[in-house]
């Protein structure tokens, strides 16, 4: 009681306005964001009590449905076939490096035991364990990061002021109570970087909540500087399609590719921290019972592959079943990614993106004096590389060794290629002097 008392005084304090001051990360922050760059994959997890009703994330605000109602789902979740140890080795085996799970998404329920609320998986379903805690353990057990989502927005809380979505859950005061909400969320982000160990990563949500209202305060100073406090080397992102803030770590880009704006939410400017794209393995976040649309190895890799050549990660989403158990054709594309990583996952891990920017055909990674041309998708046997002043001592196919020839002129090289390339990347290694 003590405990809990102490947080909820001290988040308290940060619910005042807090004064900015200039962001310094610590030696271990800086440390875990060169960390964080070498390790260019991780999944994301994406799983609630909207995974009982099999139509996405967004299904509380997309259908008006009741917070009340809605809350009672929770007395029927029971993931009987959920197992950490089992989730985290396939994951594992895909090559990534790190989990993201949502802890709380905007609906509200928390997927961890809090003291701040009883509306969450142990307290409030019969399955009365806490599945936080068992990926937690078994991430830390098979070296897997854990990086942590956390909503900013939550259509269930009557304490959380209302934006543009949730606006038809049944909650009774727009304006909510927000010192009382800030609080909480405070109280629940200690909670989560106390009782679970290392965490690699905070990844908030739901800012552009309030794009209606810019003048909102949603006081990130304070929120941040906690995070930092209590875990120095904890990166803190935040999904809210601008340019990053001070106190962040990493800079989100959410279905494109850094510098890409295709699905229209990622117009902002690359910045230096490190990168990250979040990219969906079908078409829904959450578990989706009529969403097959799965894309192919071929995609996934490719993806992959694309983010590092812009020097960045990439976040692939999964949407675990509301039995608890990942979807089928989700571990067959682990699995697949595997393979490759298996084989290519030293042109991927550690590596910055190349002296040789993107192109369509594909672009470079670069790990020191090797440069890694990754070739998507040429129609011709002959590459030119934009590499006037540099010096290549060598160059030959990363599978086998085999060399390649190259002429030089004045403005690059030109890889000549024994063939048009078929597979999914065909990678060159070349040696720079």
């Amino acid at each position: 009681m003590r405990t809990k008392l102490f947080s909820l005084l001290l988040a308290g304090c940060l619910a005042f306005p807090v004064q900015a001051q200039q962001y310094q990360p610590s030696e271990e922050n800086l440390k875990s964001r060169q960390e964080f760059r070498d390790a260019k994959f991780g999944i994301f997890l994406h799983w609630g009590l909207y995974a009982m009703l099999a139509t996405g994330e967004w299904t509380m605000t997309n259908k008006n449905l009741n917070y009340k109602e809605y809350a009672k789902l929770a007395g029927g979740f029971y993931p009987s076939r959920f197992d950490a140890a089992r989730w985290v080795a396939s994951i594992k085996a895909s090559g990534a490096k790190y989990i993201c799970f949502t802890s709380r998404h905007h609906e509200g329920f928390s997927m961890f035991h809090t003291d701040y609320s009883d509306y969450n998986i142990v307290d409030a379903t019969p399955f009365k364990r806490d599945v936080l805690k068992e990926l937690a353990d078994e991430c830390h057990k098979q070296g897997i990061r854990l990086h942590l989502y956390y909503s900013h927005i939550d259509w269930y809380r009557e304490d959380a002021v209302w934006g543009r979505t949730g606006r038809g859950t049944g909650r009774p005061n727009p304006q909510g109570d927000w010192d009382s909400y800030y609080a909480f969320m405070n109280n629940q982000l200690t909670e989560l970087l106390t009782n679970y160990g290392p965490i690699g990563a905070i990844w908030f949500d739901g800012l552009w909540d309030q794009d209606g209202n810019p003048d909102f305060d949603w006081q990130l100073d304070g929120q941040y500087a906690l995070i930092h406090r209590l875990q120095p080397g904890c990166l803190v992102a935040n999904n809210h399609h601008l340019t990053p803030f001070a106190g962040e770590d990493i800079q989100i880009f959410e279905r494109d590719l850094p510098g890409e704006n295709t699905a229209g939410l990622s117009g902002q400017d690359v910045s230096d921290l490190p990168l990250e794209t979040c990219q969906t393995m079908n078409g829904m976040w959450g578990y989706k019972i009529d969403d097959q649309n799965y894309k192919s190895a071929k995609e996934l890799i490719q993806y992959l592959v694309g983010a590092a050549v812009k020097d960045g990660n990439l976040l692939l989403n999964i949407g675990p079943q509301p039995d608890g158990e990942l979807p089928a054709t989700a571990v067959q594309r682990l699995a697949e990614m595997g393979e490759w990583m298996k084989v290519y996952g030293e042109t991927i891990y550690g590596t910055r993106g190349g002296c040789v920017a993107p192109h369509p055909w594909g672009g470079t990674t670069q790990k020191g004096d090797k440069l890694y041309v990754h070739i998507l998708n040429l129609q011709d046997k002959a590459l030119f590389l934009p590499l006037a002043d540099r010096k290549v001592k060598k160059a030959s196919y990363f599978v086998g060794g085999k060399p390649v020839k190259f002429q030089k002129n004045r403005e690059g090289y030109t890889l000549l290629l024994d063939e048009v390339p078929t597979d999914i990347d065909t990678v060159i290694e070349m040696e720079l002097d």
